[in-house]
């Protein structure tokens, strides 16, 4: 049997695909920043003295970390209210679950970027009188970012790829109108090659990018030495 492929029939549903591409990306963008600060938080109690903080701070991060984004999508939307006296739309169900698996793989990176730089370091800081908040400001830091930004960027590459997950709690995302169209028109080889052309222009030129930052982390003297003589 040969099918027929007919892109004709869902043109007429691009403004739904585009605005399903615009939340999609808002909604990741927004997440990031979230599960940036999330993350900090996370980085600062799994690095406290303060032991019940530690274990606690410790506990919900692998939880993040050791369960699938849509059992807790499913989980936070179906089942906390039950538990508590709240009410939770789909838009604020995702964004928790999404801000904090984000914020528990960016806490791993704050901790691992600053653990990461030599306790020489510090030291050194000690020696020269500077304060605790100056130590990690002026000297740790400056270095670990240098090393946080490649498994940031990925993790991040990562994040917008699982806002997919959100359709299934009736998030109108890119995915999610994909499955209204599918629907209207029983055409779901069209509709989701489409879709996933719609993430592939997103993503790529993210990967590229990040591709070309590792490079350039890797190979810095070798690249300032190739564009002189160029």
């Amino acid at each position: 049997m040969t099918y027929t492929w007919d892109f004709g029939i869902v043109l007429p549903y691009g403004t739904l695909l585009l605005q399903g591409l615009g939340y999609t990306i808002l909604f990741a963008l927004g997440t990031i920043v979230l599960g940036l600060v999330v993350g900090l938080v996370f980085c600062a109690a799994r690095m406290s003295k303060f032991a019940p903080l530690r274990w606690f701070a410790i506990l919900v991060v692998e939880v993040f970390r050791c369960t699938p984004v849509l059992v807790q999508l499913v989980w936070v939307y179906y089942a906390l209210p039950v538990l508590l006296p709240v009410t939770l739309t789909p838009w604020l169900a995702a964004i928790i679950v999404l801000s904090g698996y984000a914020g528990a793989f960016y806490g791993e990176i704050f901790r691992a970027g600053i653990l990461s730089i030599s306790t020489g370091q510090t030291d050194a800081g000690r020696a020269l009188g500077f304060k605790p908040v100056q130590i990690m400001r002026l000297i740790v830091l400056p270095q670990a970012i240098k090393r946080m930004v490649p498994p940031f960027m990925n993790q991040s590459i990562l994040q917008l790829k699982n806002t997919s997950l959100v359709s299934t709690i009736a998030v109108p995302d890119l995915l999610y109108q994909g499955i209204q169209i599918t629907s209207a028109t029983y055409r779901p080889l069209e509709v989701y090659t489409i879709v996933a052309v719609c993430y592939f222009v997103v993503l790529f030129p993210a990967t590229r990018l990040l591709q070309g930052f590792e490079i350039n982390q890797q190979n810095p003297t070798k690249i300032r030495r190739q564009g002189a003589q160029a």
